[in-house]
């Protein structure tokens, strides 16, 4: 049996954010590095109640590893984490609870409805089940599917990623953002 050196084509060199480029320095706006760092650097809260909790198990495991994207180290408590990721059915007993947890993180923080049922109350379409969690509190990414596969998964955080490196660092506080937080009855 005979050992081949197989040279692989993934790039493993992050892009630097735009700027102007020398011998010993590099200068950019503070804002796009910023952004790259917490586009790199989340800390998921998984608020998992069914079987979107184990797509997200499968999601973290070898095959896929969420911790590539740089989110590695789950977080479960809303104190230390700045991604919620709501996945599986929320009855409206749950609720409340739902937006406690979310008022408990720190700013800022962003927001992942992963599946029909966090999404829109998936099948559950009863008097006890909240039909979509952005009636409680505001949602930045849906993840379709009943449950959604992992590459859904990485794409949804993928699209935080772009959402967070894009963000402005002021824009939590505009008042745009304020009247957004309002709406849901948050300060």
């Amino acid at each position: 049996m005979s050992t081949k050196t197989v040279k692989s084509k993934i790039d493993l060199t992050a892009a630097a954010p735009p700027g102007i480029e020398g011998p010993g320095f590099f200068a950019t706006r503070i804002d796009k590095v910023v952004g790259m760092a917490r586009a790199n650097s989340l800390w998921p809260l998984p608020f998992a109640t069914s079987c979107c909790g184990i797509e997200f198990m499968a999601t973290m495991a070898s095959t896929y590893d969420l911790g590539r994207f740089g989110s590695e180290r789950l977080s479960f408590s809303p104190r230390q984490a700045d991604l919620l990721m709501v996945m599986g059915t929320i009855s409206k007993k749950m609720a409340p609870v739902l937006k406690q947890v979310y008022e408990q993180m720190a700013e800022p923080r962003w927001v992942l409805s992963m599946g029909a049922c966090a999404s829109s109350g998936g099948i559950f379409d009863t008097y006890s089940v909240l039909q979509g969690i952005d009636r409680i509190i505001p949602v930045d990414i849906y993840i379709p599917g009943c449950p959604p596969r992992p590459e859904q998964v990485l794409d949804g955080i993928m699209g935080i990623q772009k959402l967070v490196e894009n963000e402005s660092i002021r824009r939590r506080d505009s008042q745009e953002y304020k009247d957004l937080l309002a709406k849901y009855g948050m300060e």
